[in-house]
């Protein structure tokens, strides 16, 4: 019996040997707009972390090489689309569609996902680019997307394979409740289309939230802000949004709130795009501090998600 026992012991530990052996190793490649948070999320997730070499020639073409053997591995790129935008598009396609050819199975982290806005032809003649984005991402051999607080879920269903976007709400909930004092404070979206992610994130912090209306000509682009029967008045407000690339919602926002006598007022957002002068003119505007991820690496990034995102490849693993 005794001797049965450890020969048991035996077998377990040489089919899990085994089993080791047989399944795929993962490693986190990082792409040249992420290296940070990719070297966070190797550290977070045990995994080895490598490097695309990248090349830029004097006519603006990109040159990519893969330096590792990857043949049969699960490799997690991490390659974030801000601006320069298609510099960017343009690194993750060539990089993608080379780990693939070489072998590997890629699942494809994108923090920030560039055209995602456009996911519906608002104009007729206008193309859905995040359609384009779909089937482009299909042919170069993406398994599956990672991105965080995709601007809308509709998006989604243009992926014929396996999705996902986590949000950072809670953690920039968490940010809030431990770093900043307010006073009665209301959380606020500067547009009505951020009323579910207003919503939970007021529920985060249990507090007060209301959506802010406007009209907006789709030929001339003219925005008049509606009024709101909310009290704002001496209460201080949270602006919350997705993004924020030149920041005119969050000025047009913050003049509306201002003129209804409210408290300070911070802003809150997942992706800091921050084009041209944007910070000049949000803090022109009485805006008293923005806080950002560092989806997208900037002086605003206070807020790591390098938790979120691991835990997304634990749970598929």
């Amino acid at each position: 019996m005794i001797l049965n026992f450890f020969h048991n012991i035996w077998l377990l530990t040489n089919n899990y040997k085994l089993l080791l052996i047989l399944l795929p190793e993962w490693i986190v490649m990082s792409g040249p707009s992420s290296t940070n948070l990719s070297a966070t999320l190797a550290k977070s997730l045990n995994y080895e972390l490598h490097e695309v070499e990248t090349k830029s020639f004097p006519d603006g073409e990109k040159k990519i090489r893969i330096n590792e053997d990857v043949q049969g591995k699960n490799i997690i790129f991490v390659q974030s689309l801000y601006p320069p935008v298609d510099h960017h598009v343009m690194q993750f396609l060539l990089t993608v569609y080379k780990l693939s050819q070489m072998g590997s199975k890629v699942y494809a982290c994108v923090p920030y996902l560039a055209y995602a806005r456009q996911d519906l032809e608002f104009q007729r003649g206008e193309t859905a680019s995040l359609a384009v984005i779909s089937r482009l991402f299909r042919s170069i051999g993406v398994n599956s997307l990672l991105t965080v607080d995709i601007h809308s879920t509709h998006g989604l269903g243009y992926f014929s394979f396996p999705t996902f976007s986590v949000s950072a709400m809670p953690l920039l909930a968490n940010y809030v409740s431990n770093n900043i004092k307010l006073n009665s404070p209301l959380a606020v979206s500067p547009d009505f289309g951020g009323s579910s992610r207003v919503e939970a994130f007021s529920k985060l912090l249990n507090i007060d939230y209301i959506s802010l209306k406007k009209s907006r000509s789709r030929t001339t682009g003219e925005v008049v802000m509606e009024d709101s029967n909310v009290e704002v008045a001496g209460r201080d407000i949270i602006l919350v949004d997705d993004m924020i690339s030149t920041g005119t919602s969050i000025v047009r926002a913050a003049n509306y709130l201002h003129k209804l006598n409210s408290g300070k007022i911070i802003t809150l957002c997942t992706h800091a795009l921050m084009v041209n002068n944007a910070s000049d003119v949000i803090k022109e505007a009485g805006v008293e501090t923005v806080i950002a991820t560092n989806t997208i690496p900037s002086d605003v990034s206070k807020v790591d998600v390098t938790k979120i995102i691991a835990e997304h490849y634990k749970s598929i693993q």
